[in-house]
């Protein structure tokens, strides 16, 4: 369309990390991050008119429940401190295996059993509940839990175990003063899940459920917030 206007908004490398969430404990391997920040962006703004307030005036955890799982600190309107959900960091999720044990993961690098491909996709891609119980498919999982599988049952807590430890965490990157956690991402629509992580992590803050992904709802409120001039144009280099 002649004179159309075109965006990029919140992709999924964005980095505002504050400067000590970047230090790990090898200067070789600072953190990156790589996460559901549309998504996430979008929801916390939305989360934001609905009480009348502004993002940039929130805390915020918000933890997207999909494939990959990120956990965020927002802090007045910057995610100071994400993991990288894409190749090797946080709770493991339905396609990743998140945090591993280094050793153990440098062993098994020179082992000889796997090429450099097969491993990368034992961290992403056949990784999570994909490599313990063979499919992603959560409702699946928690049917097969209903008719007594005690293995989908005990794998399907433990996802729920880490992704819970994963927004402890993030609480005290605030300070332990979060406005409101906000759940969201497939997984969301999951009673089954989201029952179990309230009743780990409600103590720390409000929570609020915001199922599924919007991707396409998100980019346009971008773009109209955009040209509204209500968020700021930036220019990529």
């Amino acid at each position: 369309l002649p004179g159309c206007r075109a965006f990029i908004a919140d992709p999924g490398v964005v980095d505002e990390l504050d400067e000590v969430a970047r230090i790990t404990g090898s200067p070789l391997m600072p953190k990156i991050t790589i996460w559901h920040a549309l998504n996430q962006k979008a929801i916390a703004r939305r989360f934001a008119a609905e009480q009348g307030t502004r993002y940039e005036e929130l805390n915020l955890i918000i933890c997207h429940l999909g494939g990959g799982i990120s956990v965020a600190a927002h802090r007045h309107g910057r995610a100071v401190d994400a993991n990288n959900a894409l190749d090797g960091e946080g709770p493991f999720s339905p396609e990743r295996a998140g945090t591993l044990p280094a050793g153990q993961l440098i062993d098994l690098c020179f082992s000889g059993q796997h090429s450099k491909d097969e491993l990368k996709k034992r961290i992403s891609g056949r990784a999570g509940l994909a490599a313990h119980l063979g499919t992603t498919d959560v409702p699946a999982i928690i049917r097969a839990v209903g008719q007594g599988d005690k293995k989908a049952e005990l794998i399907l807590e433990a996802m729920i175990y880490n992704v819970a430890k994963a927004i402890g965490g993030a609480a005290t990157v605030l300070y332990g003063k979060a406005d409101a956690i906000l759940l969201t991402g497939g997984i969301a629509y999951s009673d089954y899940v989201i029952s179990r992580l309230k009743e780990r992590i409600s103590f720390l803050a409000p929570v609020y459920i915001y199922p599924g992904e919007n991707e396409m709802e998100s980019l346009a409120f971008n773009a109209i917030g955009a040209l509204k001039g209500e968020l700021p144009i930036q220019v990529y280099q």
